[in-house]
């Protein structure tokens, strides 16, 4: 799967002169899914009281639209190189946009749910294909690096933009133009992507989607993801439904070796690059979304933080982690991605050292102020590193596989470590719980840097050429 970059195409640069464009509508792209993500989260409690539900019911509007994107990224991913990066983006934008306007009109919770999960559907062919259209129209080098660079930086802000944006939208024109807002955004994408790729065309892709491989392996993500949103809460079945996660697991990998075109080829689970950078994106991200939904909720239950509040309180987190991931694509050409996520991972588990010392009295400019912006910091270096480490060296016919791999492992990642620090959570009290639960948060950032460390070899570096 890895070879080196003087075997990728040319095709697709020859066809691209105006590479700005495809950036843009990549990151556009990537926003979209990463928005929604999170904007409802503030708006859940609107949406339960205006559908007369409980929280149990009003919570799937949040774990549909997670469990549809992680169980079906990888195979989202496998389907852009088989099929087309240009045909699968259209396809995610064009469904995700339909979801979106029939959450935004839906008269009944059923139908509400339904539409999230058609969402997550989209997203989870809308991601790995703009990220591996990036992979083919940049060349691999400093000149991609700039790219993930900016990709990342809008993809790490997307998600506390969204906590920001629910706040208002709550609070103002209501929760059902949180959906709204993606129609006329996702018509302009398919028009423009539509005027705007080249056509894919069929050289250096060959093989067909390995269905049993497919079937399995999204199986056991579905399983594992839904596993994950009910650990906290449903102990005993939850811990069956990780039983029948592993079972496919382990399907998966029968199926795999004897498959004449396998869906994840086993020359790239024996490259260490790979496996380095998928591993250390399931700590980062785990760490980082935990650090979110625990900041989150620490404003609002310990200082009595309105849902604005809280959402303007993120935006120190959001510029850094912007400003931070657009640089740090340039940086690591000199410095090579293992440094970068060193000193990412370590600024990341410094905020959260910080944030196990909080006081009760803590105000915000000295007291939550300064971990915000060490884990900023952090993550937006790591952002653009790990998408770089990812996709180094990767042939253009299976860019789209390991942009898959890597987004996988941005959902199961956040999803897990959520998952975890809730189960924590419940068993402390106070600020305290929120102290132990930071300090497994700092854990999970230390694990990410050991991994790194360890995994990306010290002679590479995976340094870029001019």
């Amino acid at each position: 799967m890895y070879i080196s970059e003087s075997s990728l195409t040319t095709e697709y640069r020859k066809a691209h002169p105006r590479q700005g464009l495809v950036l843009g509508l990549a990151c556009a792209a990537q926003a979209m899914v990463g928005l929604d993500i999170a904007i409802v989260n503030v708006a859940l409690p609107s949406i339960q009281q205006d559908f007369g539900v409980g929280q149990s019911s009003a919570q799937w509007v949040v774990v549909a639209y997670g469990l549809l994107l992680g169980g079906f990224l990888l195979v989202g991913g496998r389907m852009a190189d088989l099929l087309g990066r240009r045909r699968i983006l259209l396809a995610g934008l064009g469904l995700f946009t339909a979801a979106s306007l029939l959450a935004g009109t839906a008269q009944h919770i059923g139908v509400l749910i339904w539409a999230r999960g058609l969402q997550g559907l989209g997203g989870a062919l809308i991601a790995p294909a703009a990220l591996s259209l990036l992979a083919v129209a940049f060349r691999e080098g400093r000149e991609r690096n700039r790219a993930l660079g900016i990709f990342g930086a809008v993809g790490g802000a997307a998600g506390t933009v969204g906590v920001v944006a629910s706040g208002f939208l709550a609070a103002g024109p209501g929760w059902r133009w949180a959906f709204f807002i993606n129609v006329p955004a996702g018509l302009v994408l398919i028009g423009l992507a539509a005027a705007c790729l080249a056509v894919d065309g069929t050289r250096g892709r060959s093989g067909r989607l390995d269905l049993a491989g497919a079937s399995t392996v999204t199986g056991a993500l579905l399983t594992f993801v839904y596993a994950l949103h009910h650990a906290a809460t449903h102990g005993a079945s939850a811990l069956a439904w990780f039983a029948v996660a592993g079972v496919l697991i382990a399907a998966f990998a029968w199926i795999e070796k004897r498959a004449v075109a396998p869906l994840v080829p086993a020359g790239a689970l024996r490259n260490r690059t790979l496996v380095a950078a998928n591993l250390t994106a399931l700590l980062t991200f785990a760490a980082f979304f935990s650090f979110i939904f625990l900041g989150s909720l620490l404003m609002q239950q310990e200082f009595g933080y309105t849902p604005v509040q809280t959402g303007l309180a993120w935006l120190a987190t959001t510029t850094t982690v912007f400003a931070t991931s657009s640089a740090a694509g340039r940086f690591a050409a000199a410095m090579g991605v293992r440094r970068l996520l060193l000193v990412g991972l370590t600024l990341l588990t410094a905020g959260m050292v910080w944030l196990t010392r909080l006081p009760a009295d803590a105000d915000y400019g000295t007291g939550l102020l300064p971990a915000f912006l060490l884990a900023g910091l952090g993550f937006g270096l790591c952002l653009p590193s790990l998408q770089i480490g990812a996709l180094s060296g990767v042939t253009e016919s299976q860019s789209g596989l390991a942009s898959g791999l890597i987004e996988t492992m941005r959902e199961i990642g956040g999803a897990a470590g959520v998952a975890g620090v809730s189960a924590i959570l419940v068993v402390g009290t106070g600020l305290a719980g929120f102290h132990t639960t930071f300090a497994a948060v700092g854990v999970l950032a230390a694990l990410g840097a050991v991994t790194a460390a360890t995994g990306f070899s010290r002679s590479r570096g995976l340094r870029s050429a001019p």
